[in-house]
């Protein structure tokens, strides 16, 4: 969370959900969490790829891929990722995140 200014709106969607409040925001990685991420065994996280645009001094854009290999409770190997979009400004001398898009890899 603390990739999030402390007040103000936090723009997030994934999974076709939209929050606009930072505590709508924690609820989903709160979610995630204890559904998926405490799931994982041995998790890699891995960048495949990363664009960064600066839109202005205090404003900078970025769109990246990842992946994140693990083991699956059974210990199968097991790969979710996808690609992440994110507005960032800076506030109060620090960059934060105020608008993001996450999406899923389709399952194959």
């Amino acid at each position: 969370m603390s990739l999030y200014p402390e007040k103000g709106p936090v723009y997030s969607t994934s999974s076709g959900h939209i929050s606009t409040t930072r505590e709508e925001l924690q609820r989903q990685i709160q979610t995630f969490w204890q559904f998926v991420g405490s799931n994982m065994r041995d998790p890699k996280w891995e960048w495949t790829a990363m664009k960064i645009d600066v839109l202005a001094p205090n404003a900078a854009v970025m769109t990246a891929a990842y992946r994140i290999p693990h083991l699956n409770p059974h210990g199968m190997p097991h790969v979710i990722g996808g690609a992440w979009t994110a507005a960032f400004v800076r506030r109060d001398g620090r960059w934060v995140i105020v608008q993001e898009h996450l999406s899923d890899t389709p399952t194959q």
